[in-house]
């Protein structure tokens, strides 16, 4: 595997992070003591944090989730193309 596709990896994995823990903040009563919970909430925390810093819910929504996978989508085009153009010459 290429750098590309690592990086690649990586923010697909961060992608499926975020979208694992909307989809455990809807079930209740779900704890944070499980391993498996506990880690996805430690992993995607370091990006929440900050967005949530800045937005406050609105409406009761938090849409820091949102925000970050669109940050992310963004941060990822613009690493992609600069391993694309790196990898031409």
């Amino acid at each position: 595997m290429d750098l590309a596709g690592l990086v690649r990896l990586l923010f697909q994995a961060l992608y499926i992070l975020l979208i694992v823990r909307v989809v455990l903040s809807w079930l209740p009563g779900l704890g944070q003591d499980h391993p498996a919970v506990d880690f996805v909430y430690r992993a995607t925390s370091p990006l929440l944090a900050p967005i949530r810093r800045v937005m406050p819910p609105v409406g009761g929504l938090d849409l820091s989730p949102l925000v970050a996978i669109l940050l992310l989508t963004l941060v990822q085009s613009l690493v992609m193309s600069l391993l694309e153009g790196a990898m031409l010459y």
